[in-house]
Protein backbone atom coordinates (compact mmCIF):
# COMPACT_ATOMS: atom_id res chain seq x y z
CA UNK A 1 0.00 0.00 0.00
CA UNK A 2 0.88 3.00 -0.48
CA UNK A 3 2.06 5.58 1.97
CA UNK A 4 0.81 9.27 2.32
CA UNK A 5 3.35 11.84 1.70
CA UNK A 6 3.43 13.34 4.73
CA UNK A 7 4.52 10.36 6.32
CA UNK A 8 7.35 9.97 4.19
CA UNK A 9 8.59 13.44 5.40
CA UNK A 10 8.22 12.77 8.85
CA UNK A 11 9.87 9.53 8.38
CA UNK A 12 12.83 11.27 6.28
CA UNK A 13 12.83 14.18 8.72
CA UNK A 14 13.40 10.98 11.38
CA UNK A 15 16.23 9.28 10.02
CA UNK A 16 18.24 12.73 9.15
CA UNK A 17 18.22 13.86 12.49
CA UNK A 18 19.08 10.33 14.06
CA UNK A 19 22.17 10.79 11.86
CA UNK A 20 23.02 13.99 12.36
CA UNK A 21 22.96 12.75 16.37
CA UNK A 22 24.60 9.98 15.74
CA UNK A 23 27.56 11.76 14.28
CA UNK A 24 27.26 14.14 16.73
CA UNK A 25 27.73 11.04 19.48
CA UNK A 26 30.84 10.19 17.35
CA UNK A 27 32.55 13.17 17.11
CA UNK A 28 31.88 13.34 21.47
CA UNK A 29 33.75 9.92 21.69
CA UNK A 30 35.94 9.80 19.34
CA UNK A 31 39.49 12.08 20.04
CA UNK A 32 40.68 14.47 17.76
CA UNK A 33 44.00 13.09 16.73
CA UNK A 34 45.26 16.28 14.94
CA UNK A 35 44.44 18.77 17.73
CA UNK A 36 45.25 16.42 21.21
CA UNK A 37 41.55 17.41 22.29
CA UNK A 38 39.48 15.14 24.70
CA UNK A 39 43.98 12.65 24.98
CA UNK A 40 44.68 12.32 28.44
CA UNK A 41 47.87 13.60 29.50
CA UNK A 42 49.89 10.20 29.09
CA UNK A 43 47.68 9.72 25.78
CA UNK A 44 49.42 13.54 24.12
CA UNK A 45 52.60 12.24 25.63
CA UNK A 46 53.25 9.11 23.78
CA UNK A 47 52.31 11.06 20.17
CA UNK A 48 56.67 11.73 21.05
CA UNK A 49 57.70 9.07 22.12
CA UNK A 50 60.34 7.36 19.35
CA UNK A 51 61.25 3.31 20.13
CA UNK A 52 63.15 2.24 18.12
CA UNK A 53 66.16 2.28 17.34
CA UNK A 54 67.03 1.11 21.06
CA UNK A 55 70.74 2.12 22.05
CA UNK A 56 73.29 -1.12 22.37
CA UNK A 57 74.40 -1.53 25.79
CA UNK A 58 78.22 -0.06 26.69
CA UNK A 59 79.77 -0.71 30.13
CA UNK A 60 81.47 2.34 31.54
CA UNK A 61 83.62 1.21 34.19
CA UNK A 62 85.23 4.22 36.69
CA UNK A 63 88.35 5.53 35.33
CA UNK A 64 88.27 2.56 32.52
CA UNK A 65 87.80 2.27 28.93
CA UNK A 66 84.57 1.64 27.80
CA UNK A 67 83.43 -1.95 26.44
CA UNK A 68 83.32 -0.49 23.38
CA UNK A 69 86.87 1.30 22.42
CA UNK A 70 89.88 -0.09 21.26
CA UNK A 71 92.53 0.06 23.63
CA UNK A 72 95.69 0.91 22.49
CA UNK A 73 97.68 1.36 24.97
CA UNK A 74 96.70 -0.33 28.31
CA UNK A 75 100.45 0.08 30.16
CA UNK A 76 101.87 -3.62 29.21
CA UNK A 77 103.08 -3.61 25.76
CA UNK A 78 103.28 -1.36 22.95
CA UNK A 79 101.76 -4.65 20.42
CA UNK A 80 99.23 -1.54 18.67
CA UNK A 81 102.24 0.85 18.20
CA UNK A 82 105.14 0.89 15.38
CA UNK A 83 107.29 3.45 15.10
CA UNK A 84 106.34 6.55 12.99
CA UNK A 85 108.38 5.17 9.48
CA UNK A 86 107.59 1.49 10.23
CA UNK A 87 108.70 -1.13 12.63
CA UNK A 88 109.47 -1.81 16.32
CA UNK A 89 108.70 1.33 18.79
CA UNK A 90 111.34 2.49 20.36
CA UNK A 91 109.47 4.09 23.51
CA UNK A 92 110.38 3.25 26.47
CA UNK A 93 108.35 1.16 28.70
CA UNK A 94 108.26 1.38 32.38
CA UNK A 95 106.02 1.87 35.15
CA UNK A 96 102.87 1.31 32.83
CA UNK A 97 103.59 3.91 30.82
CA UNK A 98 105.42 4.66 27.70
CA UNK A 99 108.13 7.42 27.08
CA UNK A 100 109.60 9.08 24.27
CA UNK A 101 113.01 7.75 23.74
CA UNK A 102 114.46 11.23 22.45
CA UNK A 103 115.58 12.14 19.15
CA UNK A 104 114.58 8.22 17.94
CA UNK A 105 111.65 9.45 16.73
CA UNK A 106 107.34 9.29 17.20
CA UNK A 107 104.97 6.24 16.53
CA UNK A 108 102.24 5.45 14.88
CA UNK A 109 98.90 3.33 15.65
CA UNK A 110 99.30 0.06 13.61
CA UNK A 111 95.44 0.59 12.70
CA UNK A 112 94.08 3.66 10.99
CA UNK A 113 91.08 5.85 11.94
CA UNK A 114 88.69 8.49 11.17
CA UNK A 115 86.06 9.72 13.15
CA UNK A 116 86.98 9.00 17.04
CA UNK A 117 86.27 9.70 20.82
CA UNK A 118 90.38 9.52 21.92
CA UNK A 119 91.51 9.20 25.45
CA UNK A 120 95.09 9.75 26.44
CA UNK A 121 97.28 10.54 29.41
CA UNK A 122 100.30 12.20 29.04
CA UNK A 123 102.70 13.66 31.47
CA UNK A 124 106.04 16.47 30.82
CA UNK A 125 109.24 15.34 33.07
CA UNK A 126 109.41 16.66 36.77
CA UNK A 127 112.51 18.70 36.04
CA UNK A 128 112.39 21.32 33.85
CA UNK A 129 116.30 21.78 33.46
CA UNK A 130 115.95 25.55 33.11
CA UNK A 131 114.16 25.07 29.90
CA UNK A 132 111.47 27.74 29.13
CA UNK A 133 108.59 28.25 26.13
CA UNK A 134 108.45 25.09 23.33
CA UNK A 135 111.24 23.62 24.97
CA UNK A 136 109.50 22.19 27.89
CA UNK A 137 107.45 19.35 27.59
CA UNK A 138 106.71 19.47 23.85
CA UNK A 139 105.24 16.83 22.02
CA UNK A 140 101.73 16.47 20.17
CA UNK A 141 98.99 13.93 19.32
CA UNK A 142 98.27 13.75 15.34
CA UNK A 143 94.52 12.63 14.55
CA UNK A 144 95.54 10.93 11.04
CA UNK A 145 99.01 11.64 11.24
CA UNK A 146 98.53 15.14 9.94
CA UNK A 147 96.43 17.71 12.82
CA UNK A 148 98.26 18.46 16.00
CA UNK A 149 95.93 19.25 19.35
CA UNK A 150 99.37 20.32 20.84
CA UNK A 151 101.07 18.97 24.04
CA UNK A 152 103.26 21.03 25.93
CA UNK A 153 104.09 22.34 29.75
CA UNK A 154 101.87 25.32 29.70
CA UNK A 155 101.80 25.33 33.46
CA UNK A 156 103.52 28.62 34.26
CA UNK A 157 105.52 28.30 31.32
CA UNK A 158 104.90 31.79 28.78
CA UNK A 159 104.71 31.12 25.15
CA UNK A 160 102.83 32.13 22.22
CA UNK A 161 98.65 30.83 22.81
CA UNK A 162 98.37 28.88 19.57
CA UNK A 163 101.15 26.72 20.51
CA UNK A 164 100.32 25.86 24.14
CA UNK A 165 98.85 22.97 25.53
CA UNK A 166 95.30 22.24 24.31
CA UNK A 167 95.76 24.31 21.31
CA UNK A 168 95.14 23.06 18.16
CA UNK A 169 98.84 23.81 16.73
CA UNK A 170 99.39 27.25 15.24
CA UNK A 171 95.32 27.74 14.46
CA UNK A 172 93.00 27.79 17.66
CA UNK A 173 93.62 28.73 21.50
CA UNK A 174 92.66 27.23 23.68
CA UNK A 175 89.00 28.69 25.78
CA UNK A 176 91.73 28.48 28.92
CA UNK A 177 94.70 26.94 30.42
CA UNK A 178 94.01 24.23 32.47
CA UNK A 179 97.66 23.07 33.05
CA UNK A 180 99.28 20.95 36.13
CA UNK A 181 101.98 21.31 37.47
CA UNK A 182 105.17 19.55 35.31
CA UNK A 183 105.15 15.53 36.54
CA UNK A 184 101.62 15.40 37.38
CA UNK A 185 99.31 13.37 35.26
CA UNK A 186 96.73 15.07 32.34
CA UNK A 187 94.27 13.91 30.45
CA UNK A 188 93.01 14.53 26.97
CA UNK A 189 89.22 13.73 25.82
CA UNK A 190 89.01 14.37 22.33
CA UNK A 191 85.77 14.18 19.65
CA UNK A 192 87.22 14.58 16.46
CA UNK A 193 85.07 14.30 12.73
CA UNK A 194 87.43 13.43 10.25
CA UNK A 195 87.91 15.79 7.09
CA UNK A 196 85.78 14.35 3.88
CA UNK A 197 86.88 14.96 0.26
CA UNK A 198 85.20 14.61 -2.89
CA UNK A 199 85.75 11.93 -5.97
CA UNK A 200 87.58 14.75 -7.64
CA UNK A 201 89.71 15.35 -4.50
CA UNK A 202 88.67 18.49 -3.55
CA UNK A 203 87.47 19.21 0.32
CA UNK A 204 83.57 19.11 0.76
CA UNK A 205 83.70 19.10 4.74
CA UNK A 206 86.31 20.06 6.94
CA UNK A 207 87.36 18.49 10.00
CA UNK A 208 86.13 19.74 13.27
CA UNK A 209 87.64 18.97 16.89
CA UNK A 210 86.29 18.95 20.76
CA UNK A 211 89.31 18.95 23.09
CA UNK A 212 88.41 18.70 27.27
CA UNK A 213 91.89 19.27 28.81
CA UNK A 214 91.92 17.42 32.74
CA UNK A 215 87.87 17.28 32.29
CA UNK A 216 87.37 21.13 31.28
CA UNK A 217 86.33 22.03 27.59
CA UNK A 218 89.32 24.09 26.02
CA UNK A 219 88.62 23.49 22.39
CA UNK A 220 84.79 23.71 21.48
CA UNK A 221 83.90 21.51 17.85
CA UNK A 222 86.21 23.57 15.77
CA UNK A 223 86.90 23.74 12.61
CA UNK A 224 90.17 22.09 11.70
CA UNK A 225 92.02 24.70 9.18
CA UNK A 226 94.14 22.12 7.31
CA UNK A 227 97.15 20.12 8.39
CA UNK A 228 99.25 21.43 10.85
CA UNK A 229 102.69 23.28 9.90
CA UNK A 230 105.01 24.80 12.14
CA UNK A 231 105.90 27.58 8.77
CA UNK A 232 103.24 28.84 6.92
CA UNK A 233 99.66 28.21 6.54
CA UNK A 234 97.72 24.95 7.22
CA UNK A 235 95.34 23.90 3.74
CA UNK A 236 94.52 20.67 2.48
CA UNK A 237 96.36 19.75 -0.07
CA UNK A 238 95.55 16.24 -0.69
CA UNK A 239 92.51 14.17 0.12
CA UNK A 240 92.79 11.05 1.99
CA UNK A 241 91.03 8.46 3.96
CA UNK A 242 91.34 6.77 7.52
CA UNK A 243 94.59 7.14 9.04
CA UNK A 244 96.91 6.49 11.90
CA UNK A 245 97.30 7.92 15.51
CA UNK A 246 100.80 9.60 15.98
CA UNK A 247 102.47 10.85 19.00
CA UNK A 248 105.84 12.96 18.22
CA UNK A 249 108.90 12.99 19.46
CA UNK A 250 110.09 16.60 20.21
CA UNK A 251 113.09 15.83 22.09
CA UNK A 252 111.40 15.92 25.53
CA UNK A 253 110.67 12.68 27.87
CA UNK A 254 107.14 13.43 27.46
CA UNK A 255 104.78 9.75 28.81
CA UNK A 256 102.14 8.79 28.08
CA UNK A 257 98.98 5.87 28.99
CA UNK A 258 95.70 4.49 29.40
CA UNK A 259 95.21 5.11 25.70
CA UNK A 260 91.60 3.96 24.06
CA UNK A 261 89.63 5.04 21.26
CA UNK A 262 86.09 4.60 20.04
CA UNK A 263 85.30 4.49 16.79
CA UNK A 264 82.04 7.12 16.07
Amino acid sequence: MQQPANLLTLKTLLSVTCGSLMALSCSADTPNETSGDALEPWQQAQKTEVWEPVPKKVEAPAGGAPSDAIVLFDGSDLSEWEGENGGEPTWILKDEAMTVARKKGGIRTKRSFCDVQLHLEWRTPKDIEGMDGQNRGNSGVFLQERYEVQVLDSYNNKTYPNGQAASIYKQHIPLVNASRPPGVWQSYDIIYQAPEFAEAGELETPAYVTVLHNGVVVQNHVEIQGTTEWIGEPSYDEAHGCAPLYLQDHDASVSYRNIWVREL
